[in-house]
């Protein structure tokens, strides 16, 4: 049988097949819907079509009923047609694309083409979602009433203040007595002059944000952080009936969460709490900030800490020189390095006897702030459930506490001995635990604020 110039069926026998496109005597099968019975589609239901000329169609190798895929074993592969995935007008099932295809045949279809790319498209995993913005910002857009009373000093304040004040009173002796010594009497008062008035920059705002950037490393918000961060900010600030503007909202780099509320001023968050909590939970926890600030804990900290500093370097200057006079006598006797145990106990007792008024205040003051510092997180708590955020702040607790006991549970899990916290541990805490703060908020909470 001559071979034809085109692909024909297997075993077609003379005249030779119809041509595409057909010629004027034998017009060609369409596909889909010709007029004239036409070899069906693979899939499509019938028998094998019949040509002109021909009393049978021959049979089709492999399959009785249905001709083969184009690149199936034993027949010539048919030329694709243009168009293809798909034929036009293809109503029920439509067929697959050549070459290969989906339908039963001895060799197996080749896999089938790819997903347009918008099918393929990563979607962003949980690492890298954006926070839900959850918050009812009940005075977006709205008239916000400010308070007349916009800061001031509570116990708490007061109470760290007051426990501050021997420190303040030995750092004074301190700074007067070298500034006197070395810059005599007219430069030595000036300078000490100078340092009481310092505490003043507690409230100069240049001097709080060069503090936040350079000892706490604060920076300030990107664009995209900062349209993000304000709008919840003014809603915090306007339930409070606090004006906005009067603090500077800045931001660690940082993957834990937390915030802190620096002198006078300044508001902290970290990356974590910006970009990985929901916005109802970020404004419970600026909120508790802000508590900090109306009630005078972040400033008064700050300048018991600034008047107290020259103390506590003089402190552990004269206790590096002890170690090292200690250190020093062991090398030639312990006879002298007992003498000198003794020298210091002795200088010790002297200090307490002739000045218990302000050494029992100093070994006091370690517990004393600790304690100052637990009644202000517990007033900050306060404030967020008195400004409706009770229940998003329990979700950070509660939050804290998955944390905590999963870095126990590592801890454990690598062979390593945990101990609990004695009592003197937690008499020098600064913060409650958290059984104590969702107790404080439970009357909040089932007002359902």
């Amino acid at each position: 049988m001559p071979e034809p110039a085109e692909p024909l069926y297997p075993g077609a026998p003379t005249p030779p097949p119809p041509q595409y496109p057909g010629p004027p005597t034998a017009p060609p099968p369409q596909y889909p819907g010709a007029a004239m019975p036409g070899p069906a589609c693979p899939g499509a239901p019938g028998l094998p079509p019949q040509y002109s000329g021909t009393p049978d169609a021959p049979p089709y190798p492999g399959t009785p009923d249905t001709p083969p895929h184009p690149g199936a074993s034993g027949t010539p592969a048919m030329p694709a047609y243009p168009g293809a995935p798909q034929y036009p007008g293809a109503t029920a099932t439509a067929p697959p694309p050549y070459p290969g295809g989906g339908h039963p045949a001895p060799a197996p279809a080749p896999a089938p083409a790819p997903e347009p790319p918008h099918a393929a498209t990563p979607q962003p995993g949980p690492e890298t979602d954006p926070a839900p913005d959850d918050l009812d910002y009940r005075h977006r857009g709205g008239r916000v009433i400010v308070a007349g009373h916009q800061r001031g000093a509570d116990a708490t304040a007061i109470g760290r203040l007051a426990v501050q004040l021997p420190g303040a009173l030995v750092s004074l002796a301190v700074v007067s007595s070298i500034a006197l010594g070395i810059l005599g009497t007219v430069m030595g008062w000036i300078v000490t002059a100078a340092w009481l008035a310092s505490g003043a920059l507690v409230f100069h705002r240049p001097s709080e944000l060069a503090f936040a950037r350079h000892v706490l490393k604060l920076r300030a918000p990107t664009a995209e952080e900062r349209a993000w961060l304000e709008p919840v900010w003014r809603e915090v600030t306007a339930r409070a009936g606090i004006e906005a503007h009067t603090y500077e909202l800045m931001v660690e780099n940082s993957d834990e969460l937390n915030a802190v509320a620096v002198a006078g001023h300044v508001v902290g968050v970290t990356t974590y709490a910006l970009n990985r909590i929901p916005s109802s939970n970020l404004a419970a926890v600026l909120a508790h900030e802000l508590g900090h600030h109306t009630g005078g804990h972040a400033w008064a900290g700050l300048l018991g800490y600034w008047y107290s500093l020259p103390g506590r370097i003089a402190w552990a200057v004269m206790r590096g020189l002890a170690r090292v006079a200690i250190a020093v006598a062991s090398m030639f006797s312990l006879a002298a390095a007992g003498f000198v145990y003794l020298f210091i106990g002795m200088a010790v007792v002297a200090g307490f006897l002739g000045a218990w008024y302000i050494t029992v205040p100093l070994v006091a003051a370690p517990y004393l702030l600790a304690y100052m510092g637990r009644r202000g997180e517990l007033r900050a708590d306060q404030q967020a459930a008195e400004l409706g955020f009770a229940r998003r702040l329990a979700e950070v607790i509660h939050h804290f506490r998955t944390e905590e006991e999963a870095a126990k549970a590592a801890a454990v899990a690598q062979g390593q001995k945990l101990k609990a916290p004695g009592a003197l541990d937690r008499l020098l805490s600064t913060h409650p635990d958290h059984e104590t703060r969702l107790s404080a908020l439970e009357p909040y909470l089932r007002l359902k604020r």
